[in-house]
Parts: C-alpha cells; sequence; structure tokens
C-alpha cells in the first residue's frame, strides 16, 4: 500500500468507529439531540429508523434511544449536549421562580 492510499483511508469517514455519544430518555428527545448535533455539522449516523411500525416514545422500563457519532466527534459531540442540558436547565429554573 502506498503512503497516499493508506492516508486516504485514515481520512475515509466510513473506516472510522461509531461511538454511542448520548442515550436519549424518549424517541423526541433523540431527535433534538441529533438535531442540535447536525446544526453542528456532526453527523449521527444509524439515525434513521429502519422498524416499520415505529414506537412514538420507548415504552417504560426500556432502554433509551442512543445517539451514535463517528469516534473523532464523540468528545465534541458529548460537549454539546452537556451545554445544551445546562442551558435548558437554567431555563427551567427560572420558570419556577
Amino acid at each position: 500500500m502506498t503512503e497516499n492510499s493508506s492516508q486516504m483511508q485514515a481520512n475515509d469517514p466510513s473506516q472510522e468507529r461509531v461511538v454511542v455519544a448520548y442515550t436519549a430518555g424518549t424517541a423526541a428527545e433523540a431527535m433534538v439531540i441529533r438535531g442540535l448535533l447536525e446544526s453542528a455539522g456532526i453527523s449521527s449516523p444509524g439515525s434513521g429508523s429502519n422498524d416499520p411500525f415505529p414506537l412514538r416514545e420507548t415504552p417504560e422500563g426500556t432502554h433509551g434511544v442512543e445517539i451514535y457519532v463517528l469516534e473523532p466527534r464523540a468528545e465534541e459531540a458529548r460537549q454539546l449536549i452537556e451545554e445544551y442540558q445546562k442551558g435548558n436547565q437554567s431555563v427551567g429554573d427560572s420558570d419556577e421562580e
């Protein structure tokens, strides 16, 4: 393999690992988080559902909805999600006062 072709593989997104950046509690939350990530230029592979009869919400007692990102962008994605959640918490706190 030439140096040029190995560089191409290293930059080929299809060769990168996909990791869980966040687990949303509901399908609606997952859609919001994916939209947040995509607006920041971070794609979320596998975000489309292959289920012909998708449930509106995750049933009680089951695990949440996993948000996947490419491994090199995982830390950035987690930081964006954390900042988003902190912003929503402070909005919710001020509404209660």
